[in-house]
């Protein structure tokens, strides 16, 4: 008796590692927090409920390492991958990723061809922007990164967030560049000493924050004065009761994207919920739940002026705004985070 149990658990085994294992439901993962609670209520429960397919839901805070795995293994468990810019493009370049196939979304000749890459189609777009405290400033609160800096004029702890990607820019502007520059000097070791220099004149007041949910918590329970912070936080922030205003001025934004995981055994659902998520009702639908920048033309012409006037890329909150530059960041990443680093830690 004991050998057949036994055998039946190994034949049990190797039919789960086989065609079974394929029958799984379909696996979205985002970064988690406000912005996947918006996707849920836009996009993963309306295509369940359409499709009838149940849609399964993790999270994760970025990096390569579970979708190397899944790749390597020959088994993932992941579908439908939320990356930023940066990350889409490592992922691409080391065939982690489908390539995007345009022909399975039915909805592609309605998307902004910019928001098209090789393995990737954008999800939203966001934008860092800087918010402060009404309840110390009132309306004569900073206003642009140059102010961030005052904190003679504006006393109090700042939060930007810890890494170096975006704080450097920050710090550039601050200290004068024009976002069309910012880049080409960053380049350099001068531009590189001069952002640090400037990072220098307030580092004791930095309070440096991890999650985007943190510089809003900080600023309500009145631990910080002035921070850097995502414009979706802030806006559902204000949902919430609060009054934080969003300055615009040199915002600098990027595009997250939807990834498919290289060789996924759900790549047909995984297309079909794509389909879905860059349909018309559905951008629209997204860009009412939580504030970010939508990528279907047609649902951006359709917006209510109170809605659009809110997004990252209405016209005029884009004057002087500065394009994450990711082939900058896929280049210079590593050194300056080490540089970053050493010198938070100093």
């Amino acid at each position: 008796m004991h050998s057949h149990s036994t055998r039946l658990a190994l034949v049990l085994t190797l039919a789960l590692t086989g065609p079974l294992a394929q029958a799984r439901d379909l696996t979205v993962v985002g970064f988690g927090g406000a912005t996947q609670e918006a996707f849920d209520k836009a996009w993963f429960k309306p295509f369940a409920a359409q499709s009838a397919k149940p849609v399964v839901q993790d999270s994760y805070g970025g990096g390569l390492a579970k979708q190397k795995a899944m790749v390597e293994s020959g088994n993932p468990t992941w579908d439908l991958v939320q990356m930023d810019q940066n990350e889409m493009e490592l992922a691409c370049e080391q065939g982690l990723l489908e390539d995007l196939d345009h022909k399975q979304l039915k909805n592609a000749p309605e998307v902004n061809p910019e928001a098209f890459s090789e393995c990737g189609v954008g999800a939203f777009v966001w934008s860092e922007v800087m918010t402060y405290d009404p309840k110390k400033f009132g309306a004569d609160g900073p206003k642009s990164w140059a102010d961030f800096w005052n904190v003679q004029k504006w006393p109090g702890k700042r939060g930007l967030r810890k890494q170096a990607r975006m704080t450097l820019e920050i710090a550039l502007m601050a200290d004068g560049v024009a976002p069309a520059d910012v880049y080409k000097l960053l380049a350099t070791p001068a531009g590189q000493n001069r952002a640090f220099a400037k990072l220098d004149q307030i580092k004791p007041y930095i309070q440096w924050w991890e999650t985007g949910a943190q510089p809003l918590e900080w600023l309500a329970a009145g631990n910080i004065a002035v921070s850097a912070a995502y414009n979706g936080r802030i806006a559902i922030a204000n949902q919430q009761g609060n009054h934080f205003p969003l300055i615009w001025q040199q915002q600098l934004y990027s595009m997250d994207y939807w990834t498919i995981i290289k060789n996924t055994p759900n790549k047909t659902a995984s297309y079909q919920l794509l389909d879905y998520i860059l349909g018309a009702k559905a951008q629209s639908d997204f860009a009412h739940a939580i504030p970010y920048g939508i990528v279907n033309s047609k649902a951006i012409a359709a917006m209510d002026e109170k809605t659009a006037s809110a997004l990252p890329n209405a016209p005029a909150n884009m004057k002087d705004a500065l394009l994450l530059d990711t082939p900058f960041w896929v280049n210079y990443e590593e050194d300056l985070m080490n540089r970053f680093t050493r010198w938070v830690a100093q």
